[in-house]
């Protein structure tokens, strides 16, 4: 028998999507698979070429639950410098993936009854973690007619002394949403008037298309309450290395490593040495993707306005889309499950993300031109039948 707190976890959909997709692909089926967050392009070459020296000269050994302190250092720097903020080694814990940059800080911070403000639609595992801790999930809407960031009033509705942390998500998995400056400068308000910390999951920061990045840790106020969730899995096409990042104050980040000591023991030290020349080295390579994804948003998004009664906002960011499929007058979970077995098309049902997300399905565009094409038609012969 299971302890009774595993009822309160959830998943990803993605994965189960992805298995199924893979089981209709080994009965011979043709699948266009637009379901999984993970770019389709190589670890650059520069990358792989670090790992292999690191491994050949002696990285295979434990190292310190925080990270190894050279590599913490280049962390440390680069976010000092991309972000215009003052931090340092001590502020820096690296983990295997970003994930444990929401479990470790939530749980050094969360008490059974805190209340969680977070996003939803949003990734799902903000909602999973905040239920297993038995704290109080407070979803914040984001809404299709504010390009997917939310009405500030909603959250002043949300905020108040019971609040124990705020999750930001910018650029946004699954629409592609970017908070505005405006949008920071209000949270942020709200932060230091009810003391809450805000966890600010920024690790799609360098897939953005139109303007920059801002992180709220920027704000009067924030740095000392502010967890930056980063990594290299989307930037730098490394999700099967296993290595995010978190930026905090030193006397968390201490906390956070102890559960890692608990947990993992550590991140290997091979991956680190990679993950340091990924943000010291050349940038060309992960420019490029950055490139390519912009020409398969304006492909999708087109292709998708195209198709009668599907309305679809270009996002900003990430490389998702997140288009309105109420009209088709199917739940979107019948949407994803018909357009999987019967069109061979896997994307995700906006509810995957959340209550908010009933109406709409993500697409992910890491696949090639001519796939996002094929899916296209497949999608609009779709549409033609359902309302036939």
């Amino acid at each position: 028998m299971l302890a009774k707190r595993m009822q309160n976890l959830g998943t990803e959909t993605a994965f189960e999507v992805l298995a199924r997709a893979k089981a209709l692909e080994a009965e011979g089926r043709d699948i266009v698979h637009l379901e999984i967050g993970e770019p389709d392009f190589d670890t650059p070459r520069n990358i792989i070429d670090k790992a292999v020296w690191a491994l050949q000269n002696g990285y295979t050994h434990y190292g310190p639950s925080a990270g190894l302190p050279e590599v913490r250092k280049v962390f440390a720097e680069y976010i000092a410098r991309d972000r215009g903020i003052d931090v340092g080694p001590d502020n820096v814990v690296i983990v295997p993936g970003g994930k444990p940059i929401i479990y470790f800080p939530l749980t050094a911070l969360v008490d059974p009854g805190d209340e969680v403000i977070y996003p939803n639609p949003g990734f799902p595992i903000y909602e999973s973690v905040i239920k297993f801790l038995e704290a109080k999930p407070m979803p914040l809407k984001l809404a299709e007619e504010k390009n997917f960031s939310f009405d500030i009033e909603d959250l002043k509705a949300l905020a108040s002394e019971k609040t124990k942390l705020l999750i930001l998500n910018s650029p946004q998995n699954p629409t592609g949403g970017v908070l505005s400056a405006a949008d920071l400068d209000a949270i942020a308000e709200l932060a230091v008037k009810f003391d809450f910390w805000v966890l600010s999951d920024e690790i799609y920061s360098k897939i953005i298309y139109e303007g920059t990045h801002e992180s709220i840790s920027t704000r009067p106020g924030m740095l000392e309450r502010t967890i930056i969730l980063d990594g290299h899995s989307k930037t730098y096409a490394m999700t099967g290395w296993r290595l995010g990042y978190g930026i905090m104050p030193a006397p968390l980040a201490a906390a956070v490593a102890k559960l890692q000591t608990n947990c993992t023991s550590c991140t290997a030290a091979f991956t680190q040495l990679a993950g340091a020349e990924a943000l010291t080295g050349p940038q060309d390579a992960a420019r490029a993707m950055v490139a390519e994804f912009k020409v398969r948003r304006d492909l999708l998004v087109d292709g998708l306005n195209a198709i009668d009664g599907i309305t679809c906002k270009r996002p900003r960011g990430a490389f998702y889309v997140f288009p309105n499929v109420s009209a088709l007058g199917l739940t979107s979970k019948q949407v994803e499950q018909r357009l999987l077995n019967e069109f061979g098309v896997a994307a995700l049902a906006g509810t995957s993300f959340g209550a908010f997300g009933e109406g709409y399905l993500r697409f992910s565009y890491a696949n090639s031109q001519d796939n996002i094409r094929k899916a296209l038609e497949r999608f609009a012969d779709f549409a033609t039948a359902v309302r036939s």
